[in-house]
């Protein structure tokens, strides 16, 4: 005969999740453009992407390709390495960021779940 028991469910610790790629090199490239003082339509232009794409682009929306990365890091005058270190620095930063505000996450009551042994 199959024995019932009850197994505690797994806890679920509330962690920050990390930021993708795609949105942090999408604030930089905002960042850039706008320490240029540029629009949309401007630094899209000279990227030849459409100033919409370039704006989901800088939304963490469109996870462009290398070309389209090159091209864009190229309209703001910036390496494609300068960005990539930039971004990597960012990323590091809110990782460096996220350590330092973690807190022990709340006990929540334990629920079961009912398990079958065989």
């Amino acid at each position: 005969m199959a024995e019932l028991r009850l197994v505690p469910e797994p806890s679920r610790r509330h962690e920050a999740t990390e930021s993708l790629w795609r949105e942090v090199l999408g604030r930089r490239l905002r960042a850039l453009r706008l320490e240029r003082g540029e629009k949309l339509t401007d630094t899209a232009s000279r990227a030849g992407v459409s100033p919409q794409y370039l704006s989901e682009v800088e939304r963490g929306r469109k996870d462009p390709s290398s070309e389209m990365i090159a091209a864009m890091a190229g309209a703001l005058e910036v390496t494609l390495i300068d960005l990539t270190e930039q971004v990597a620095g960012d990323l590091r930063l809110a990782r460096a960021f996220r350590t330092s505000r973690a807190v022990p996450a709340r006990r929540a009551e334990p629920r079961a779940l009912l398990s079958l042994a065989a």
